[in-house]
């Protein structure tokens, strides 16, 4: 019988833990008390239809009810009515704020979450997005308060915080719905007039029907020039202010042209309209630029909702020697402040505690917690580990390490080859050329025929209009990123898509990268056989309890505390404990020889030893999970002509142990932020450079490389840096972005080459008057929608 797995979670329940929930009469397995709050407190609000709709395949994190107890006291702090105007929008007694979720996974998340928040006496509106994972919510602050919606959120399983909505996305936001709007206006009118058209073409109608169907297309034309073609005209002004060509100028003089005709002949009844020609037109190059638009979108919102690295909160040291919580914004330099264990410490500074352990990973790629000693610097970003510390201030806001690191990253972003502008450059010559052509056509009509002169050089203008051409990338990108989607792969810089299929260098970061980033029990070695192996893991399991160190978690994760031990951390070493009559160690070699004696390592990857003064017990082996799909996709990467090279922060021992493993041979560790921008830039004298990392210390190199990648678990920075986010953590997503950007820019060469053809073809019969601007306006409709056909073979299924 296989080990039962969590009703709640779907983690493996450790053997001979036995907790259980009542869910819809039967009985259900939990693998910890957390899961077993939370699961009993979905139960008491009888919202059990969680269980039915949610998402399977992802789990729901939950506390532990200690934990719980002290998250509610911390949360309480958000009650502060001068915290609150950071974020809180307050009328005479209601109050609305905008949480930033993490954990929500599916609709039927959002659904807990909304019923669980109706629950409480005084929330009056709840809307809860699980796009974007936020929640909108609003109270009235005589009968509740924001603590107590954000501890009724952790009750179910799931972290928020206050979202601050970002003035960047704020703006995407605005531009989203405008192009929204602009759309349907466009999409109306072009319904509307094509129909007109229609009856126009096949219809043997008198001039005063004619007239009248002439008046009616001009009515649903006008609001598209007018509204609808804004960013075309603006986009258009703005490159002519500048002395610059741009894909709009020839799009919005074809539009204006084309009204302006069709206006005068409306109104002189004379020649023949084309409003149908001009809805279309704005349809079609408006649908392109909003998907495009929308492509980015989720890369946008999603670093955004990520929890800010930095807290909002800081405890500071009034004069009295009394402690109180300010906005780390009014922090200053020579500041004392409080950390708590678990907490980021929020600036720079100065350890004044006599020691701590602190998590730098996300700073410098180290896995392991680092020792600190009293006087040593601590930076901001660093989680504090074990107990609570004082730092006094000695860096704040853009003086800080992590600050520094930014400013890293925006400088490599200056770097960062121009793909655009060549493209830019393309297009300016194209466009340049067909204006001059339709100058010339005009020029020489009116020695020909005057008379047919406006209407030859129409035809040629609408005939080249760069429709096809300015839809042949962006719906090519759609298509693809629809694609990559589907596949767990989000594409941020369609450029991209150009530069994968001719990287030279693949460089990989190692903790959070290749490795999952937690730690797990890889091997293990039980020296005594008179001792059962369950015997072993409790007793290890009985001892770490205590610590909050990373490194034991593993082992309460793996078995059942042994009841009766006490025990006492030794920080830097391990934990020492006594059971019965006898005294036992766990922790690293040295420490546990002290008691044991000296001992030999069952094998050199043994980093943990349990011994009693009888000697040594057990040994295991505990590191960072290798990511799923790591070594097929390094095997792959260099099967495919790329070099493979490890960039990390983490020592040489743990790097090299890694590489060999995944059969990496080259290996740079031990790595500041701006030593890995370095040998970013050596290697690319060799080529172009694919980089894939996941860190703070990553920033710089991600937006250095020619090529970014980094996982949906990565930092904000890290996402912020990157062209593709892999929402899934195996490493296979990696062979899939290079098919698919194979197959796309294929495509992309085809819709080129299809509409230049196009171009060059028709030119001629334009400029000599055999395709009027009728004919000139279908070739030019057809042209587009065997682009936009080519492109959408992209959204099949990929295999």
């Amino acid at each position: 019988m296989g080990q039962a797995t969590c009703f709640h979670c779907f983690e493996p329940v450790p053997r001979g833990l036995e907790l259980t929930v009542r869910i819809d009469g039967a009985a259900q397995p939990m693998c910890c008390y957390g899961c077993q709050s939370v699961a009993q407190t979905i139960v008491d609000q009888g919202l059990t239809h969680f269980y039915k709709y949610r998402d399977t395949s992802t789990a729901t994190p939950a506390l532990i009810p200690d934990e719980l107890q002290q998250i509610q006291a911390q949360l309480k702090q958000y009650d502060d009515p001068d915290i609150q105007r950071e974020f809180v929008k307050s009328t005479e007694h209601t109050q609305m704020a905008t949480l930033a979720i993490e954990g929500m996974t599916c609709a039927a998340c959002a659904w807990l979450i909304e019923k669980q928040l109706y629950h409480i006496q005084g929330v009056l509106k709840v809307v809860v997005n699980s796009t974007t994972e936020r929640v909108q919510v609003e109270w009235d602050q005589r009968h509740t308060q924001l603590s107590q919606i954000l501890s009724a959120i952790y009750a179910v399983g799931y972290k928020a915080l206050p979202f601050q909505q970002a003035d960047l996305e704020a703006s995407y936001e605005r531009k989203r719905k405008g192009y929204i709007r602009r759309l349907g206006v466009a999409g109306i009118a072009s319904m509307q007039t094509m129909m007109v058209a229609f009856g126009l073409y096949y219809e043997d109608i008198d001039e005063t029907t004619k007239l009248y169907f002439w008046w009616v297309s001009l009515l649903f034309t006008a609001p598209v020039i007018v509204y609808s073609c804004q960013p075309f005209f603006a986009n258009a002004i703005r490159a002519l202010k500048a002395r610059t060509l741009n894909m709009d100028v020839p799009v919005a003089l074809a539009m204006a042209i084309m009204f302006i005709a069709s206006f005068y002949a409306t109104v002189t009844d004379t020649g023949e309209v084309y409003y149908e020609c001009v809805t279309m037109f704005a349809f079609f190059l408006l649908s392109g630029r909003f998907l495009e638009l929308q492509a980015r979108h989720k890369a946008l919102a999603n670093a955004a909702n990520l929890m800010k690295l930095i807290p909002a909160i800081a405890e500071r040291e009034a004069p009295d020697g009394s402690w109180s919580q300010v906005m780390v914004k009014y922090l200053e330099t020579g500041d004392r402040i409080r950390v708590r264990p678990g907490d980021t410490i929020p600036v720079d500074g100065t350890l004044e505690t006599a020691q701590a352990w602190c998590d730098e990973a996300m700073l410098t790629g180290e896995s392991r917690p680092v020792a600190k000693q009293q006087g040593d610097t601590v930076y901001a970003g660093a989680i504090n580990q074990e107990q609570a510390i004082t730092i006094q201030v000695a860096a704040t806001r853009q003086d800080t390490l992590l600050s520094g690191i930014i400013a890293l990253q925006d400088s490599a972003m200056e770097q960062k080859p121009k793909f655009v502008r060549i493209a830019d450059v393309v297009g300016r010559y194209f466009i340049g050329a067909m204006l001059i052509v339709s100058l010339l056509t005009y020029t020489g009509w009116l020695f020909v025929d005057p008379d047919r002169a406006f209407w030859v050089t129409l035809a040629v203008l609408v005939a080249t209009c760069p429709c096809a051409l300015s839809l042949a990338a962006p719906t090519a990108m759609s298509g693809a990123v629809s694609r990559l989607n589907r596949t767990g792969i989000l594409l941020k810089q369609a450029v991209l898509v150009e530069r994968v299929p001719h990287m030279k260098t693949l460089c990989v970061d190692k903790t959070g990268t290749l490795t999952k980033g937690k730690f797990a029990l890889i091997q293990q070695w039980y020296l005594r056989s008179e001792l059962d192996e369950t015997w072993v893991m409790q007793m290890a399991a009985a001892l770490e309890a205590s610590s909050e160190h990373p490194l034991a978690r593993p082992f309460i994760q793996a078995a059942a505390p042994l009841s009766g031990v006490t025990t006492e951390n030794v920080p830097g070493s391990g934990i020492e404990g006594v059971h019965g009559a006898s005294r036992y160690r766990l922790g690293n070699q040295s420490f546990v020889e002290g008691l044991s004696g000296p001992l030999t390592a069952p094998s050199p990857s043994a980093n943990v030893f349990l011994g009693d003064a009888h000697g040594l017990i057990a040994a295991w082996q505990v590191d960072d999970e290798v990511r799923e799909g790591a070594r097929d996709a390094i095997q792959w990467a260099q099967y495919s002509g790329m070099n493979v090279v490890m960039l990390t922060g983490d020592s040489h021992a743990r790097a090299h142990a890694l590489a060999q493993a995944l059969g990496i041979d080259r290996v740079f560790a031990e790595l500041k932020p701006d030593d890995k921008l370095h040998h970013l830039e050596q290697l690319r004298t060799e080529g172009p450079v694919l980089m894939i990392g996941d860190g703070i210390n990553d920033g710089p190199v991600l937006a250095a490389a020619d090529g970014s990648i980094t996982f949906a678990s990565g930092s904000d920075l890290a996402q912020s840096s990157s062209d593709v986010v892999f929402l899934t953590g195996d490493f296979s997503a990696l062979k899939r972005l290079q098919q698919t950007s194979l197959k796309t820019k294929a495509i992309i060469r085809q819709n080129f080459a299809w509409a230049l053809g196009y171009n060059l073809t028709i030119l001629p019969l334009a400029i000599t008057g055999f395709v009027g601007p009728l004919l000139a306006m279908l070739g030019m409709s057809i042209s587009s929608l065997i682009v936009v056909s080519n492109s959408l073979r992209l959204m099949k299924r990929a295999k």
